[in-house]
């Protein structure tokens, strides 16, 4: 302890000069990679740069830190695989802990049950908490190439308005009202096969990701995973079947935003951009994305249907037709009170690029909270929080992957662009994907649908492919002993990513071009003034 303190002395000694500078009131800066990157593309073809590899070659060679952020990346992607290991070893050394404690003492007291380097392991452990932990390490080696200006200046023009939103919105959609009034609503489709487990899980897994376009991807989400954990989950399925669930899950909610321009984070980025509208999104998104979420639900009901049998026996009968079902009686909620919730969750949707406006939304939310407690369950921020770190930590990380990700993506012709959308998608943000597909100028109808197309089926492969992932595993995790493993999620969302894959690119549609027609040859109907 006494050798830490000269050695704190130190440190603050060195940094106290640059965290004074910083302190200063001065215009913030755009980064010099930054600025550098916009500028890859006329460098290139001035110097006669071409060819996937030489341009790779040639920005790494012009901006070193650029490829030492992207290694930092795929060290942080590699972490989020060492997860489930590193969980199970922090469990084991706690155990330890426990056993070295009980033989001292013979007992374990609460003071004495904390084991610091358990709980490091746990920490290092916990998915949402990667991308982060490997923040800290880029923003240290952004420090090391250039200076705390450079670093304050990348995370000013960083936006963490996405992250923001999915908080807000998993608070609001896991209150107990608004969770009762989904319930209600796919009650109506799942007494169509009588509440049995069968019919609840159809109806959650159709039903939940089309919500999505209105209520957002993040929204349908949480509400999606909670009634999961509710009527499905908690039958104790076995580890195929919940991997196949997650993964389907996870899939369908990536397609279910696509009937509406505003729902899914990959169109969102390019609605504005190339003019695309709700009711183009439907008839050339939404209707492949409804075909898909129906096959790919059928086909995993027929593959698990003996299964599904097993845990309506386990469920019990509950209303005396002598078949196992899923029908609970609760509590009553005031009309009022399950209305002001949806409001607040409207309020949150019409709002959702405006954090000043949606997050005092939720505190006057957390008001009325309190004053309607008797009908609430206690609302947990711990996942929400989480999960917004996750996706902060994923944004700052992926706002420096446009160097490569852009020469690989202007340089396919339409199916290797989709299948390349698609795989990459897995390992960065499929927002990202299809932001970067909109810097690009002169790219063709085509391929626009067929990168917005690769996008929005790769959503489901891993947990960090699509924004709302992450709120589906923190909140469904639990179920998975020491944490959902990579290789299982994406082997159980393979099927129903190729049943996407086949509807988005195989059903015929011939209206794909004048859907991204550039807005001014767009042809718009002008009513005619009556003489």
């Amino acid at each position: 302890m006494k050798a830490f303190v000269p050695l704190l002395a130190v440190l603050f000694t060195l940094l106290l000069p640059e965290a004074a500078h910083a302190a200063a009131p001065h215009e913030v800066k755009t980064p010099e990679f930054v600025t550098r990157m916009d500028a890859f593309p006329q460098q290139e073809t001035a110097a006669g740069v071409d060819g996937i590899g030489a341009k790779l070659a040639f920005r790494a060679k012009e901006q070193p830190f650029l490829l030492v952020a992207t290694i930092i990346f795929v060290l942080a992607i590699v972490h989020t695989f060492a997860a489930v290991p590193i969980t199970k070893l922090s469990h084991k050394v706690q155990h330890e802990h426990d056993e070295r404690i009980r033989q001292l003492h013979g007992q374990i007291r609460a003071d004495e049950r904390v084991s610091f380097k358990a709980t490091m392991l746990h920490f290092l452990g916990e998915v949402e908490a990667i991308f982060g932990i490997w923040v800290v390490v880029l923003l240290g080696a952004m420090l090391w190439f250039y200076d705390l200006d450079t670093v304050t200046g990348y995370l000013s023009g960083v936006n963490f308005t996405e992250p923001l939103f999915v908080v807000i919105i998993m608070a609001l959609a896991s209150t107990r009202p608004v969770l009762r009034f989904a319930e209600t609503c796919l009650r109506f489709f799942a007494r169509f096969g009588k509440e049995s487990p069968a019919a609840w899980w159809l109806s959650i897994m159709i039903i939940g990701p089309i919500l999505g376009s209105f209520i957002t991807e993040p929204g349908a989400m949480t509400i999606a995973a909670m009634l999961l954990a509710k009527k499905f989950y908690k039958l104790k399925p076995s580890l195929r079947f919940a991997y196949a669930t997650l993964g389907l899950l996870f899939v369908n909610v990536s397609v279910g935003g696509v009937l509406t321009n505003f729902a899914a984070p990959p169109v969102l980025m390019v609605a504005a951009k190339w003019g695309l509208t709700t009711p183009e999104m439907f008839l050339h998104y939404g209707d492949k994305a409804i075909v898909s979420i129906m096959l790919a639900s059928a086909l995993y009901f027929a593959i698990f249907r003996k299964e599904l049998a097993e845990m309506a026996v386990r469920a019990g009968d509950h209303d005396g037709d002598g078949k196992g079902d899923l029908v609970e009686k609760d509590r009553p909620i005031p009309i009022f009170v399950t209305l002001t919730h949806l409001a607040f969750m409207a309020w949150t949707v019409a709002f959702a690029h405006y954090p000043p406006l949606f997050i005092g939304g939720f505190l006057f939310f957390l008001a009325f909270s309190q004053g309607t407690a008797h009908h609430q369950t206690s609302i947990n921020l711990r996942g929400p929080i989480l999960v917004g770190f996750f996706l902060g930590g994923l944004v700052v990380h992926g706002g420096l992957q446009g160097w490569w990700l852009g020469p690989i993506i202007t340089s396919l012709t339409e199916w290797p662009l989709f299948l390349g959308a698609t795989i990459l998608t897995s390992f960065n943000d499929n927002a990202a994907i299809t932001f970067l597909a909109s810097q690009v100028e002169g790219l063709g109808p085509q391929l626009k649908y067929a990168v917005l197309a690769g996008a929005v089926t790769g959503g489901g492969l891993t947990v960090i492919a699509n924004a709302p992932n992450p709120a589906g595993q923190a909140l469904l995790g639990r179920f998975f002993g020491d944490g959902v493993s990579p290789m299982k999620l994406a082997a159980g969302a393979l099927i129903p990513t190729a049943i996407v894959a086949a509807c988005m690119m195989f059903f015929p549609d011939r209206g794909i071009d004048e859907m991204f027609a550039e807005p001014p040859t767009k042809e718009v109907a002008v009513e005619t003034p009556a003489p």
